[in-house]
């Protein structure tokens, strides 16, 4: 039996701060192969030449990953200012509405960091540009300097609904993970169910109410370490699990997680 085809959502970069190219994190792709069980292929985030039929058609789940560059808060019905950072109009384009498309037909997706985000605003929700501004939150950031192992570095718990879909998934009511995002959630979507919070109760985990599929997001970085993380290879397992069966014809509704 082949193994199921998950598709990566690109973020547009300048190489050489000329050549324009898609990319995705090398952790995303071996945390899909090792854990997931998958064969990871990278979807470039340029909905001119990537319809979303043929992406529905052609894999078995999505992850949408985390990338400098925020969601446009034009689709939240916000004005752009300093604060909100950086854009990918084009990523915006497509990842939107192809979430919404996989919740609807029941096809896997895992939102990461931006991805997270990305599902909150695909279903009505909002942003904070910047949490650190916030009285009484803390600073999410990724730390500016220091190897990979600090950057990833466990920053903070987070505490799950109790009996929630995270709590039955990690067998754990708190967890502890790393921290390295700006922005966050302001208003959830109207099918946006919190389910995990950072102690100064910024949103951290997410699922889609009632969706027919596996759709979880995570405001946290899973993909560093995934194979030996307690926090992150239950996460990869279940997505991939849920990759697995809709390769095979069947279903997995996030109600049916253990």
């Amino acid at each position: 039996m082949s193994r199921p085809v998950i598709g990566v959502i690109a973020n547009s970069h300048l190489l050489n701060d000329t050549y324009a190219v898609q990319a995705v994190g090398d952790m995303n792709l071996e945390a899909i192969a090792a854990v997931c069980d998958a064969l990871p292929i990278i979807v470039p985030a340029l909905p001119d030449i990537v319809a979303l039929p043929d992406l529905m058609n052609s894999f078995d789940g999505f992850i949408f990953p985390g990338g400098r560059p925020n969601v446009h808060p034009e689709e939240y019905g916000e004005e752009p200012t300093p604060a909100h950072g950086e854009f990918d109009r084009a990523r915006d384009r497509l990842a939107l509405p192809l979430i919404r498309a996989c919740v609807e037909a029941g096809l896997p997706i895992l939102g990461i960091c931006r991805g997270f985000q990305e599902m909150n605003v695909a279903f009505g929700g909002s942003l904070y540009p910047e949490i650190r501004d916030l009285p009484g939150r803390d600073n999410h950031r990724m730390p500016p300097d220091g190897t990979i192992a600090e950057k990833f570095a466990m920053r903070h718990t987070i505490s799950f609904t109790p009996g929630g879909v995270f709590h039955r998934l990690m067998g754990a009511e708190q967890v502890v993970t790393n921290s390295l995002h700006g922005q966050g959630i302001k208003t959830p979507g109207s099918r946006v169910v919190i389910e995990g919070w950072a102690p100064d109760q910024t949103p951290e985990a997410v699922h889609i109410a009632d969706a027919p599929g596996f759709a979880l997001g995570v405001q946290w970085h899973p993909e560093y370490q995934a194979g030996i993380d307690p926090v992150s290879r239950p996460l990869f397992a279940a997505f991939g699990d849920a990759a697995t069966n809709w390769a095979n014809g069947k279903r997995s509704p996030v109600r049916q997680i253990a």
